[in-house]
C-alpha cells in the first residue's frame, strides 16, 4: 500500500469516525478512476454488503462462522456462479484496507497479561503448532508437484502452502469452550494463549517467506530486516505507548483517540512494507499490540469495528469468494484440496497434542489442546490473499483454504464436545479459583 493510497484511506476513515471531516467524494473519485463516475462503485458495494450480511446470518443459523457465509456470498455473486461482480482494482484496495483493520483489531484484542501467565508452555505449544503444519504443508505440496531445489518457484509455493497451514483461528474454539463452561480451565487458557502466540509466529514466518520471494533477497538480509523492524517497533512502541497512555488519560473516550490510533496503524503498515520489505499486515498487528494495554483499547477497537467489521472486512471476505476460480479445477486439484484439509487438521492435532504431553498434560487433555488448535479462519485467508496478490500461488488453491475453514469450523466444536463428554470431570481442566492458586 503506497503513501498515495494511505492518504485517501485516512480521508475515508476520518469521515466515517467524524461527520465533521471533509467529503469522501474525493476518495470515491480516486477509486473509480478517470473513466468511472463516483456513484458507480456504490451499487457494487451495496450488492457486496447485502449478500455478505444475508449469507453471514444464514451461516450463523447453522452454527458456522459468519466468515464462511461471507466467502460463499462472494462465490455466488462472482464469476463462478451468477457473475454479477468480478474482482477489480477498486475492490482490491478496499479489501487490503479490510485486512489491515482486521489485523489491527486482532492486536488490540491481544491480552499481554494472559500471555505472560501462560508463558513458556503456551510459547512452546505455539512454536510446535507452527513448525509441524509448516513442514507438513510444504511436504504435501512437494509430494504432489515435486521439488526443484531451494530458492526455486516450487520451493516458495511449498513454503507458502505450509504458511497457510500455520494459522489458528481460535474464535470458534473459544465459543465452544464458553458454551461448555471450561474456557477458564487449564486446557482452555492454554489453547487461548497458544493460539495468540501461534498467530504472531505465523505472521513472522509469512514475512520471511514473502521477503525471500524477491530473487535478489538473501536470508541474512531478510533476517536483518525482520529483526530491525521488530527492534524498532519495540523501542518506538514503548515511547508511543507512554505518550498515548498520557494522552488517553487526558482525553478519554474522545474521537481523537481512535483517529490517532488508526493513523498509527496505517503509518506502521506503510513503514513495514516500504522501508523493511515486511507485509503491511505485520505493521498493523504491531500497532494493535502497542495500544492493547491503554485504557481506551476497547473503545478504539469498537470504533475500528465500525469501519472494519461493518464495511471493509465483509468486502475482504467477499473478494476471497470473488477470486475463487473453479475453471482450473481438475481431479488433481480436488485431491490436493482434500489432502490439504486432512493434513492441516492432523498437523495441529498431533503436533500440539504431543507438545502438550511433554508438559505432563493427561492424554485426553492433550487431544483437547490439539483439537482446539485445528480451526482456521481470518488469518489463513489473509495469508492466502497475500499469496494470490503477489502471484506466489494460483487462485485454484484458494478453494482448498476455503474448504479447510468450513470443515475445521464445523468439526472442531463437535470434536471438543465429544472429548469433554468423555472426560467432564478432569481436575486439571477445572476452572481456576482463588483457592486453587
Amino acid at each position: 500500500m503506497t503513501y498515495f493510497h494511505v492518504k485517501y484511506v485516512i480521508l475515508l476513515i476520518v469521515r466515517t469516525v467524524s461527520p465533521l471531516s471533509s467529503d469522501g467524494g474525493e476518495y470515491l473519485r480516486f477509486l473509480g478512476g478517470n473513466n468511472l463516475e463516483p456513484y458507480e462503485i456504490l451499487m457494487d458495494l451495496a450488492i457486496i454488503m447485502m449478500s455478505a450480511k444475508f449469507m453471514g446470518l444464514l451461516a450463523r443459523r447453522i452454527k458456522a462462522p459468519m466468515v464462511v457465509g461471507e466467502i460463499i456470498a462472494g462465490v455466488i455473486i462472482g464469476p463462478c456462479v451468477l457473475n454479477i461482480l468480478q474482482p477489480s482494482d477498486n475492490l482490491s484496495i478496499l479489501s487490503e484496507i479490510g485486512v489491515i483493520l482486521i489485523m489491527f483489531s486482532a492486536g488490540l484484542e491481544t491480552n499481554l497479561q494472559e500471555l505472560k501467565k501462560s508463558g513458556f508452555v503456551a510459547c512452546i505449544l505455539a512454536c510446535v503448532g507452527v513448525l509441524v503444519p509448516l513442514v507438513c504443508g510444504a511436504g504435501l505440496y512437494t509430494a504432489f508437484y515435486g521439488f526443484d531445489g531451494f530458492g526455486s518457484e516450487s520451493f516458495f509455493k511449498a513454503m507458502f502452502v505450509g504458511c497457510i497451514m500455520t494459522a489458528t483461528s481460535v474464535g470458534i474454539t473459544v465459543e465452544a469452550l464458553k458454551e461448555m463452561g471450561v474456557l477458564k480451565g487449564r486446557v482452555g487458557q492454554t489453547i487461548l494463549s497458544a493460539a495468540i502466540i501461534d498467530d504472531i509466529i505465523g505472521i513472522v514466518v509469512l514475512t520471511f517467506v514473502l521477503s525471500m520471494k524477491d530473487p535478489s533477497s538473501k536470508i541474512s538480509v531478510v533476517s536483518l530486516k525482520v529483526v530491525g523492524f521488530l527492534a524498532a517497533s519495540l523501542i518506538l512502541g514503548i515511547v508511543i505507548y507512554k505518550i498515548f497512555k498520557v494522552w488517553d488519560e487526558k482525553y478519554p473516550h474522545t474521537r481523537r483517540i481512535p483517529i490517532v490510533a488508526l493513523s498509527l496503524c496505517f503509518v506502521l503498515a506503510y513503514v513495514a512494507e516500504e522501508f523493511f520489505g515486511i507485509a503491511d499486515i505485520t505493521g498493523a498487528y504491531i500497532a494493535g499490540i502497542i495500544l492493547c494495554n491503554v485504557r481506551d483499547a476497547d473503545y478504539i477497537d469498537r470504533k475500528v469495528s465500525v469501519n472494519g467489521y461493518m464495511f471493509f472486512a465483509p468486502i475482504f471476505f467477499v473478494c476471497i469468494g470473488l477470486k475463487t476460480n473453479f475453471d482450473g479445477m481438475n481431479s488433481e486439484i480436488i485431491l490436493f484440496s482434500l489432502a490439504f484439509v486432512a493434513v492441516a487438521m492432523l498437523a495441529k492435532l498431533i503436533g500440539c497434542g504431543l507438545a502438550a504431553k511433554c508438559f505432563k498434560f493427561k492424554t485426553i487433555d492433550c487431544i483437547k489442546i490439539g483439537a482446539g488448535m485445528m480451526t482456521r479462519g481470518e488469518v489463513a485467508l489473509i495469508i492466502t490473499n497475500k499469496g494470490l496478490s503477489m502471484g506466489v500461488i494460483p487462485a485454484d488453491y484458494s478453494t482448498a483454504v476455503i474448504l479447510l475453514i468450513i470443515v475445521s469450523s464445523i468439526v472442531t466444536p463437535i470434536f471438543l464436545k465429544y472429548l469433554y463428554s468423555r472426560s467432564p470431570d478432569s481436575t486439571e481442566d477445572a476452572p481456576v479459583t482463588a483457592n486453587s492458586k
